[in-house]
């Protein structure tokens, strides 16, 4: 192993200072993010909002609330976009739906929705599906920016024909532009798809069960996580889920080597879908 230069070692300081303040002030906690990855976003933090150093960054956080929303915008991945991995919503569609179909009500469970493009995407396949009016969503994130963005449902033009490409390879049955308007180069899309959701802060690192949900969807969240975490993430969701209740996981995560990977079983494979069966 290498050994970390006198700069790189008071960085790891400064950076362990860093995120200890941000749980002990505001009570965000990401002490346990894969130290890679918050390492990198932090470095570009820094040199984005003109500190010279993550101690002169933490001070600003620590005395400027204002500066909060603006750290989490690095720390907090935002990146989506509407039926990402369509043939995830195809399996969805195909093989989880039917399943559902058998239930007087649902309830589904976007955690970390980000911006919402999740979230929409499966507000509009259980529309599709007939099963909108019987399901209440919850679209959960740590950013109130991201939060506010999700619940504004309004996106740049140009993201739409990607979206639009995603939709019909998930097999959608209509046309996405059934779902928005467009002007001035944003595409606003229609209130009525926020009528059974319900916007909350949560997080998975502190919070509680909250639910009894028939589908979670946490996709591309657990893989900035390190290992305990994880863990703690997917015992989360095993007990906020119904027996065979399911859970869609990112392409590059996996339950293989969870200390909960017995209470799950395999539903569909190749795209990460899983149903959890112990009593």
């Amino acid at each position: 192993m290498t050994e970390l230069s006198a700069p790189d070692k008071i960085e790891d300081i400064e950076i362990r200072l860093l995120l200890e303040a941000l749980y002990v002030r505001y009570h965000y906690d990401f002490r346990n993010y894969a130290m890679a990855s918050i390492k990198r976003r932090l470095r570009q933090a820094r040199e984005q909002l003109g500190f010279a150093t993550i101690s002169a960054m933490q001070e600003s956080v620590l005395h400027d609330p204002a500066m909060l929303p603006r750290l989490l915008g690095y720390l907090t991945v935002q990146v989506s976009e509407m039926f990402r991995d369509p043939s995830y919503f195809q399996a969805i569609r195909e093989r989880v739906i039917p399943h559902l179909r058998t239930y007087p009500s649902l309830k589904v469970w976007v955690a970390g929705c980000s911006g919402g493009e999740e979230l929409y995407s499966l507000v509009i396949l259980f529309r599709e599906e007939g099963l909108e009016d019987r399901t209440l969503f919850y679209a959960t994130d740590i950013n109130q920016d991201a939060l506010r963005t999700a619940e504004a449902g309004i996106y740049n033009l140009d993201r739409i024909q990607l979206f639009t490409e995603n939709h019909r390879r998930s097999g959608g049955k209509s046309s996405l532009s059934d779902y928005y308007s467009a002007a001035y180069g944003r595409a606003s899309f229609d209130k009525t798809l926020r009528d059974h959701v319900v916007f909350s802060d949560h997080s998975l690192v502190t919070d509680a069960v909250f639910g009894e949900m028939h589908l979670i969807s946490c996709r591309n969240v657990l893989i900035y996580f390190d290992r305990p975490l994880q863990d703690r993430a997917i015992g989360l969701f095993k007990h906020s889920l119904t027996r065979k209740g399911y859970l869609g996981l990112g392409a590059k995560e996996t339950m293989r080597f969870s200390a909960h990977a017995a209470s799950f079983t395999d539903f569909v494979r190749e795209e990460k879908i899983y149903q959890r069966t112990d009593r």
